[in-house]
């Protein structure tokens, strides 16, 4: 079940690869009132305590599908449903210490019945949540 905020605070935690971790990855939930095609969902921002985190850092994961924002433009066929949390995975060293993170994220995107000039306008606001690491 998703909870009713942008940023979910189940699913917050390092990401380990091979036994080392390499980052953080959280979950966001799809705050338009239908599904959106991959290639419409505009450059996310993420800040991590106060940080903002380079786009080249950023992978999006869809339905168990890793991607970062320059392939999600050219995918026109794959949808990211309202009912399905998409994954955020940072690129980090190290990761978080544990404990207390402010997480901010803004995302938009855009609408095939408007016109591209109102991307800007199409935006799921800028959403923040404290949550707490602990593995």
């Amino acid at each position: 079940m998703l909870e009713k905020e942008c940023i979910q605070s189940r699913g917050f935690r390092n990401t380990v690869e091979q036994h080392e971790v390499v980052g953080f990855q959280f979950d966001i939930r799809l705050m338009y009132y239908r599904g959106l095609w991959l290639s419409q969902i505009r450059p996310i921002t993420v800040k991590i305590d106060g940080q903002e985190v380079p786009q080249t850092d950023i992978l999006w994961e869809i339905e168990g599908e890793k991607y970062t924002h320059e392939e999600m433009v050219q995918i026109g066929d794959i949808q990211w449903n309202v009912l399905s949390p998409a994954t955020i995975h940072v690129k980090k060293k190290g990761g978080l210490e544990l404990g207390y993170h402010d997480l901010e994220v803004d995302h938009r995107f855009s609408s095939s019945y408007m016109p591209p000039m109102m991307d800007e306008v199409l935006s799921f606001g800028a959403h923040q949540r404290r949550l707490l690491l602990v593995s």
